[in-house]
């Protein structure tokens, strides 16, 4: 079932950004939802905006309207406004799955994170997974996509890395595929035309942290210098922020500190590669 006219929802996101150029690439109509009228110079070749506050339900009323197929890959990571998981992650998806549910949508593709339907005990995935239920509930064709991790969250080794050692938790052999926003977009527009309800998306490049280390390390030059601390620092470390700080403040550290004790490994996708990441970053900074 193909679509005419698309929303995407979170598009001034990494990910969104991405996704509306390779909708645009496809030769979709392409609406966005944006939330003031200043970004509208982040996009070019975009059909039409819609200006609203995705929290806010009264402002994004008709936003869905002559749409065929919602892409949303809005939540927050790193918290601003005052704003919760729930605030937005949950209520603000909810908001706009029930705009397209009265506008007749076809079709709603959602972007949440690997496993998170089995660490819904993490703020972040409380919220998103939420969301997903009522997605799966509503009657509406829908794909639920599981990236594991994007290369600009990989952005902390690379950092660290400036300052000539990378600090890891354990024994830094666990792995992972952290896939290039470019790649994944395509895999977002794939996954919706084929209709497959869920998936777990990763990059061409199974790495253990170790490896990503060396990359980050090799990206600036420097000597291979990783520290490994205790695994019970990364455990004890989590218990202080939940006892201490809101949600608010530990959800994307409780989120990152616990998937870097396992395994995040999804099935491969794409043609760039991390250590060219790190190259691009490094090479831009270096001038």
């Amino acid at each position: 079932m193909e679509a005419q006219k698309v929303l995407v929802a979170g598009a001034t996101g990494y990910l969104g950004q991405y996704l509306v150029n390779e909708l645009k690439k496809r030769d979709y109509w392409v609406r966005v939802l944006i939330r003031k009228e200043s970004q509208r110079s982040k996009f070019d070749l975009v059909d039409d905006f819609f200006v609203g506050q995705i929290t806010d339900p009264e402002t994004i009323k008709g936003v869905a309207d002559g749409i065929d197929w919602v892409f949303s890959t809005v939540g927050i990571t790193r918290q601003k406004d005052g704003l919760t998981y729930m605030d937005v992650d949950y209520q603000g998806n909810i908001n706009l799955l029930n705009e397209a549910e009265k506008s007749g949508v076809k079709a709603f593709e959602y972007i949440s994170a690997i496993n998170g339907q089995k660490l819904r005990y993490l703020k972040i995935f409380e919220a998103k997974e939420k969301f997903v239920d009522e997605l799966k509930s509503s009657g509406l064709r829908y794909c639920v996509l599981r990236p594991n991790g994007y290369f600009s969250d990989m952005g902390d080794f690379l950092e660290m890395a400036k300052g000539g050692r990378v600090y890891l938790f354990g024994d830094g052999n666990y792995k992972l595929n952290p896939i290039d926003g470019e790649d994944l977009a395509k895999v977002c527009v794939d996954k919706m035309i084929s209709g497959e309800e869920e998936a777990d998306i990763g990059g061409p490049d199974v790495l253990s942290q170790n490896e990503i280390a060396k990359l980050a390390l090799d990206a600036w030059n420097k000597p291979v210098k990783i520290s490994h601390f205790p695994d019970w620092i990364r455990t004890f470390t989590i218990w202080i922020l939940r006892t201490f700080t809101s949600s608010k403040t530990y959800g994307p550290f409780e989120f990152f500190l616990t998937a870097m004790a396992e395994d995040n490994v999804a099935p491969q996708y794409g043609e760039k590669h991390l250590k060219d990441y790190y190259s691009s970053k490094t090479n831009s900074k270096k001038k």
